[in-house]
């Protein structure tokens, strides 16, 4: 058991007190309304029963002022000693301190300040904060606790608050919205057999029952598409991932992405309806399709977004035509003789998926601001997407990028499973290459492709990334209810 300190130990023996009069933890508090709904009642309503935490006390002498909230909204509470008895007010300023749970019952007036208050009949005690509620934010040793310790982030601090509304109404807009639009949410696995469905290195575990390693799943899309052959025409998962890489502002380990499949879609079709998804998003969730973002304004609502041609770009950039080398080695040293990059930047780089990736992301991801449509993908980067008729080389695939960022990924999806396998055999040539980010031969996947699929398109975008965007938040962890920390020393 760990140690309480001074004012701890104070608490406790306030506790110890309470228990002679009542049950500290009682067992249920009925309320009438709300905290955000009480403040919209009308001067004069009684028999009002509202509950929450104290956040703040005045207490006086024979009148005291408190504040209580909880996640929505807070209310005043008065308590005077003519309205609750001398007793209960003893009661409530010898032992009652910020941060405990109250319910009180009593008739909604407004202050001469033009504030609805709730003027205390009666109250009960509803449970005690043995810790004590810092007092302000500030410094490194606080952003420890914000994350640590979530739950004292959401009682003091407002922004905290918005932004974790926000994230359960974004939820309940994204339900909202496939919904309407035809789309079935389905649940698959996590715990899953091949690395498939995206370029990372995994979790891994072993299954006892059935004696074989697994990993986390890293994404749905292989399952999803399979839903596809089995006859549902759209389909969505909400999906817990798990990636095995580095944590920096905008990556962990742990993260929530949302995935949705289209039959007879391609890319261009998506597109519209991912635009048409973030406008009702933004509209929704802060009331504009203009947002403030770590010092940029990104305008989501023009009709025609900014598009650029992946592969034509890269090429002008680099000085040379990339498709058509498949040695990694040659690529990097082509590079090297434009005077882009070093040898040492790149060493870290084992295959054409990374060498090419790397240079986008240094070349042209990292100046895009305003809303982008990067479109045109090389081939060799995703082996689930389509192949573009005109040129095998290219696949059609869009991702859509702003203040930096990249915000969704979707591409017409790859349905031929002779191509499929051959894509597969690729990313097994770039595992022996040193590539520890690509995928298994998936044999259940390709079954699935081979009993037929018409075609595809799909979609897929992080929440916590989006989140970071809409509520202009400099790190992921700011958006995340509890990320994974290093335990306590």
């Amino acid at each position: 058991m760990r140690e309480f300190n001074e004012q701890e130990q104070v608490r406790m023996e306030k506790l110890n007190k309470i228990k002679e009069t009542v049950n500290p933890y009682p067992e249920r508090y009925e309320k009438t309304h709300a905290l955000k709904e009480a403040k919209f009642l009308a001067d004069g309503t009684e028999n009002v029963r509202l509950a929450g935490r104290i956040v703040f006390a005045r207490k006086m002498g024979k009148l005291s002022f408190v504040r209580i909230r909880d996640i929505e909204g807070d209310m005043q509470l008065e308590f005077k000693v003519d309205e609750v008895g001398e007793e209960k007010y003893d009661f409530f300023k010898k032992l009652i301190d910020v941060g405990d749970f109250v319910g009180a019952e009593g008739e909604i007036f407004t202050t001469q300040t033009g504030e609805k208050t709730l003027r205390v009949k009666d109250f009960a005690f509803l449970g005690k904060a043995l810790r004590v509620l810092p007092e302000k934010f500030h410094g490194l040793t606080d952003t420890e606790i914000k994350y640590r310790e979530r739950y004292v982030d959401l009682i003091m601090n407002e922004e905290a608050r918005k932004v974790f509304l926000g994230r359960s109404k974004l939820y309940a807009y994204i339900h909202k919205f496939l919904g309407e639009n035809g789309f079935l949410q389905v649940e698959t696995p996590i715990l899953q057999s091949a690395v498939c469905g995206a370029s990372a290195k995994p979790f891994y575990t072993h299954h006892n029952a059935l004696d074989m390693d697994c990993n986390l799943r890293i994404a749905p899309e292989t399952y999803l598409k399979q839903c596809i052959a089995g006859g549902f025409d759209k389909v969505y998962e909400v999906a817990k991932c798990f990636r095995n890489e580095g944590m920096d502002t905008e990556h962990l380990q742990e993260f929530t992405q949302v995935e949705w499949y289209a039959a007879y879609w391609n890319f261009e079709d998506n597109i519209k309806f991912y635009q048409r998804f973030i406008k009702g998003l933004l509209l929704e969730l802060v009331g504009t399709t203009k947002i403030e973002y770590q010092g940029h304004e990104l305008d989501f609502g023009k009709e025609n977004w900014h598009r650029i041609n992946y592969v034509e770009e890269l090429t002008k950039k680099l000085g040379f035509d990339f498709l058509d080398i498949t040695d990694p080695q040659e690529l990097k040293q082509k590079i090297v003789a434009q005077n882009l990059f070093t040898m040492e930047d790149l060493a870290d780089y084992k295959s054409l998926s990374q060498i090419i990736d790397f240079t986008y992301k240094k070349l042209i991801r990292a100046d895009i601001i305003e809303p982008t449509i990067i479109y045109n993908y090389p081939a060799v980067l995703i082996p689930l997407a389509r192949r573009n008729d005109q040129d095998k080389r290219v696949i059609d695939v869009f991702q859509v990028l702003a203040g930096g960022t990249e915000l969704c990924k979707a591409y017409s999806e790859l349905v031929n499973p002779m191509t499929q396998r051959e894509t597969f055999l690729d990313q097994l040539k770039a595992k022996e290459q040193g590539d520890e980010e690509t995928m298994d031969m998936d044999e259940e996947f390709l079954l699935a492709m081979e009993q037929g699929m018409p075609p595809i398109s799909g979609l897929g975008f992080g929440i916590d990334r989006l989140m970071m965007l809409i509520f202009n938040q400099p790190s992921i962890r700011d958006v995340v209810l509890f990320p994974m920390m290093k335990p306590r020393d």
